[in-house]
């Protein structure tokens, strides 16, 4: 298959850097998204999200002209879906995955699809995510055959290809790392592989759909069931008054061992979020992932409880939350528990609190009416007697540590 124009719906943390890597290679690249703002922002050459060295290729593709953003699907060879998918609302349901992104994203390019199109579900996704892409789209488009009818005879081929990348450094292991491709039949695992070829440099390993999609879904799990350990080994060692990275460090000279280290929860788009789409599937088989997901969840409460703790010390608390992001060195803030403590400790109304978080300018929406005050390292330093690290931003690793000295110091990230 003669690739010539690639259509990625999602212009998020992903569907971006994917369609920016893309036109990098030459190929006409048509980014959608029904955020206005973005599409604007990405036409003028800019970016809308945090990701290194993203601005330069997004700037260098749009200036040449092989990435264009747009709020309508265009025609393509291939079109790539890289939308959310969070938990739906439905109470009935343990943490099911939302699908409606990406029913959206198939009536959006169900329009303009042509026989022998690719079209390649990247979005996080519980198994059989891409059989209802599938079924979606011939639904919209009865005049064309997709594989759960026609295999490898389909007009239209379908596959799975869940990303893999680690935010911060995504634009390297969009190259770098292998890839998993599951297609609906051989013949559609056969034309994503050759879309994966022209940018990455990994290994592309096919598989059916359906297992692609519970790879990754195993991935996370995996390395939250790990994290659940060392959250829990930290709970413990509070209540026995041992200091749990020193812990660690020594348990982890044995030459089989290798714990995580804590935090003050699990938070992001990934780690947080898929293992419930595996528990959702199969809700009484999932019995360890399910439990790892509740101590990781629980784990914001008991610092939380901390911080309420080191308040009651003091007649004018005033409590400086480092770092808002889910992790370092970025500004998403999605199922941040850093951002989760801090909404708990403006309604438990503690003191006086301060946000420092270097990746944004503003405090999200949901503290608007609050009195959190976003500032810098030094002013939390200098106004606050409660630090509370909740994110290991370079920015705090790198800070003098003689300056916390007279602070009580809740340290989630074992940096001071």
């Amino acid at each position: 298959m003669m690739i010539k124009t690639v259509c990625v719906v999602g212009l998020g943390y992903i569907g971006l850097p994917t369609a920016a890597i893309i036109a990098s290679r030459g190929m006409q690249v048509i980014g959608v998204d029904v955020n206005q703002t973005a599409v604007d922002t990405i036409n003028a050459g800019e970016i809308h999200i945090v990701e290194p060295d993203l601005d330069i290729i997004v700037r260098s593709v749009v200036t040449t002209g092989n990435l264009k953003a747009t709020t309508t699907a265009e025609k393509a060879d291939v079109f790539m879906v890289a939308v959310p998918t969070p938990f739906t609302q439905d109470d009935t349901c343990d943490h099911a995955a939302d699908l409606s992104y990406i029913q959206s994203a198939a009536q959006a390019i169900a329009p303009v699809l042509e026989k022998g199109n690719l079209v390649v579900l990247e979005s996080t996704s519980p198994v059989g995510a891409t059989e209802k892409l599938a079924h979606w789209l011939s639904e919209a488009r009865p005049d064309l055959s997709f594989p759960q009818d026609k295999g490898d005879y389909a007009d239209i081929n379908v596959a799975h290809c869940p990303e893999r990348v680690l935010p911060g450094y995504v634009l390297q292991e969009l190259v770098s790392n292998d890839r998993v491709i599951g297609g609906m039949s051989q013949a559609c695992s056969d034309k994503a592989v050759a879309l994966y070829q022209t940018f990455v440099r990994g290994e592309c390993i096919t598989t059916h759909a359906r297992t692609a999609e519970l790879a990754k879904l195993t991935e996370n799990s995996f390395r939250d069931v790990n994290i659940a350990f060392a959250n829990e080994l930290s709970v413990i060692c509070d209540k026995l008054k041992i200091n749990v990275w020193e812990l660690i460090k020594l348990a982890n000279r044995h030459p089989r061992v290798n714990i995580l280290s804590p935090g003050p929860g699990v938070g992001g788009h990934c780690i947080a979020v898929d293992p419930w789409f595996i528990v959702s599937s199969c809700p009484q088989e999932a019995k360890l992932i399910r439990q790892a997901r509740l101590i990781n969840d629980a784990k914001p409460f008991h610092v939380i409880d901390k911080v309420v703790q080191a308040a009651d010390e003091f007649k004018r608390p005033v409590i400086a939350c480092l770092g808002l992001a889910f992790k370092a060195d970025i500004d998403d803030l999605r199922e941040s528990p850093a951002l989760q403590i801090l909404h708990e400790l403006v309604d438990k109304e503690v003191g006086t609190l301060l946000a420092v978080e270097p990746n944004i300018k503003t405090l999200p929406s949901s503290l608007a009416q609050s009195k959190v005050e976003l500032t810098t390292l030094e002013t939390a330093l200098d106004v606050a007697n409660i630090i509370v690290v909740l994110v290991d931003h370079k920015q705090f690793k790198v800070a003098d540590k003689t300056q916390f000295a007279s602070k009580v110091v809740i340290d989630t990230r074992g940096i001071i």
